[in-house]
């Protein structure tokens, strides 16, 4: 963060400092954290109060250790600045900051693949400036300003995913951090069981592009015809990116490679070059112009984004994750978060690399659990995803947990010839110790549920076993 004084952060945010005998000569000069494990010299710590955790009792250790002081909502003993409200006060200092660095903020939303994208946004545009970006999927309330907070003066781009569960949610993010290009990827069903309907995730989805300002960029899916109504919401130029005709930022000549890593011809305003990426899956290409059109609209070149996307790998862990164990078996981690749309997308990227697996005398393996949040649509959603494996040829599917994992497996039985496409196993140590008697070499193994499901450790565990020499 820059360096603030404590007098200057508790103006800002309305607070009172306490324990400073001089709060003009004490300063803030690092990074803002909510975690004691981060702890630096010169930081600021936000005590947060949670279920299980509070972050006030970590005051007096975190002083110790070299933070100049807690943003707090209770005197601690230690030099803090005490509000009534951590979070609002985090948020009013994000926006403080940001309006004084006068960085070029790119914003994006989506349904689907929002991280994936911001990772190819901040690897493009680091190629050309400084570039600050959300880690991870960081993308709420007190993500967002924390990663705001760490822009400096040397930032030249600030990139922000915005997550939402509701409506307002997106409008209070952009409140916080009003952004100069705002980016819509999709609208699909994630989390629509408490949204109530696309329609309404559009509408969320669609503040975004109503917080920009006259003088900049909204760009907008041309192949998601209710991302693409978003236009008229928005007073900013409009930018068009798909495999649409009519897209800005096209891709042509869209294939798989034999490992299953998209390629495609990029054509933007300004030329055309050959993209070859290193992620895996044709779901990325859409990521790709999306990320794209961003770093057109900021003043790259085709032949600049092209060689960008073309280098770029994954940033965030267990997304389409690809490693090959030693004796052959290849492990896809794809278990971060799934929905309907990250589901299909993750299996038709198996099915694209088991041909090459099946020339190897290999099989595909897709490890599934549920998607969360899908209200009345979880039954139909899980079955269908079902269905798509077989249709796929995917050699077996492992549907893993209880009640929506059994609509997993009943959707491939009834979709299958024989009965033998598929199995439904209790917990992920099941699928462990079912896939560690059938594995084989050449064999490539999905791995994918919502994030609460854990499979995460089914992928680890057969790395593992893997590394033992296990097949």
């Amino acid at each position: 963060m820059i360096a603030l004084s404590l007098a200057e952060i508790a103006a800002v945010v309305g607070g009172q400092t306490h324990d400073i005998p001089d709060p003009e000569s004490v300063h803030v000069t690092g990074p803002v954290v909510r975690d004691s494990r981060e702890v630096e010299p010169g930081c600021l710590f936000v005590a947060f109060v949670g279920e299980r955790v509070d972050g006030h009792d970590f005051a007096a250790a975190v002083v110790e250790a070299g933070a100049a002081a807690v943003l707090a909502s209770r005197p601690v003993g230690v030099p803090a600045v005490v509000v009534d409200d951590v979070q609002r006060a985090l948020g009013a200092l994000a926006r403080h900051v940001v309006a004084r660095l006068g960085t070029t903020l790119i914003a994006l939303t989506g349904s689907a693949g929002k991280t994936s994208t911001k990772d190819l946004i901040a690897q493009v545009l680091r190629r050309k400036a400084p570039t600050v970006f959300t880690p991870g999927s960081l993308n709420n309330e007190i993500g967002l300003p924390l990663t705001a907070l760490s822009a400096t003066e040397e930032t030249k781009f600030l990139v922000l995913e915005m997550g939402a569960r509701g409506i307002g949610h997106i409008r209070y993010l952009t409140d916080l951090t009003p952004p100069k290009v705002g980016l819509v990827l999709n609208v699909g069903t994630a989390h629509i069981g408490e949204f109530g309907g696309r329609e309404q995730i559009a509408q969320a989805k669609g503040e975004l592009v109503e917080g920009l300002p006259e003088d900049g960029a909204a760009i907008l899916n041309a192949d998601d015809p209710l991302v693409r109504a978003m236009a008229s919401r928005t007073k900013a130029r409009v930018i068009l990116f798909g495999e649409s005709g009519e897209a800005d930022v096209r891709a042509e000549n869209v294939r798989l490679t034999e490992g299953g890593q998209p390629a495609f011809t990029l054509h933007t305003p300004s030329g055309c070059s050959d993209v070859t990426m290193r992620l895996y899956g044709e779901h990325h290409v859409s990521n790709a112009l999306a990320a794209a059109a961003v770093a057109h609209e900021l003043g790259m070149s085709a032949d600049e984004i092209a060689v960008a996307l073309s280098e770029a790998g994954s940033l965030s862990r267990w997304r389409m994750e690809v490693t090959e164990r030693p004796d052959g078996v290849t492990i896809v981690n794809d278990a971060y978060n799934a929905n309907p749309e990250s589901m299909r997308a993750a299996l038709r990227a198996l099915a694209a690399m088991g041909k090459a697996a099946q020339a190897r005398g290999g099989r595909t393996w897709a490890v599934l659990g549920k998607m969360a949040e899908l209200g009345d649509e979880a039954l139909a959603e899980h079955d269908a995803v079902g269905r798509l494996a077989v249709r796929l040829n995917v050699s077996k599917l492992v549907a893993v947990g209880d009640r929506e994992a059994s609509w997993l497996q009943l959707g491939a039985y009834n979709e299958g010839s024989w009965g033998e496409e598929s199995v439904h196993v209790s917990d992920a140590q099941a699928a462990i110790d079912l896939l560690r008697s059938e594995l084989r070499p050449g064999d490539v193994v999905l791995v994918k549920a919502s994030r609460s499901v854990g499979l995460e450790g089914v992928a680890q565990a057969l790395l593992e076993s893997g590394a033992e020499g296990e097949v």
